[in-house]
């Protein structure tokens, strides 16, 4: 599994805990947003992961842009955070960039990591 953080702010953050959840069982890069969802456009990434202070503008702008709503979504914003049911549910609605608060990270990213690897075959 090929995971880009991107987002504007703690990439450097976001990509430990991506590292430390999934271990050699994902692949990190970090990049600024435009890269990122390139790249996740020509198919070099699997999924996209940003925060912002508002979880969807900073951290997603450019994957709606370019990935379209569709394949986004906002894990939390300021004072909510998705349940983990919901969480889950976007990653079965194949939603593959998502976004949120970087005062959430370690609330949602352990949950978002879960249901990638379980998607992708089970790898936690």
């Amino acid at each position: 599994m090929k995971i880009v953080v991107g987002g504007q702010i703690d990439k450097d953050d976001i990509a430990a805990i991506v590292k430390k959840e999934l271990g050699d069982q994902a692949e990190v890069t970090v990049k600024g947003d435009l890269d990122a969802v390139m790249g996740m456009k020509a198919g070099t990434y699997d999924y996209y992961v940003g925060a912002c202070n508002t979880g969807g503008g900073g951290a997603l702008a450019m994957a709606l842009a370019i990935l379209g709503k569709a394949k986004c979504a906002t894990l939390s914003m300021p004072g909510k955070i998705r349940s983990d049911e919901e969480i889950r549910q976007e990653v079965k609605d194949e939603k593959v960039a998502f976004g949120f608060t970087a005062q959430h990270k370690d609330a949602v990213l352990p949950v978002l990591l879960k249901a990638l690897a379980d998607k992708e075959g089970g790898l936690l």
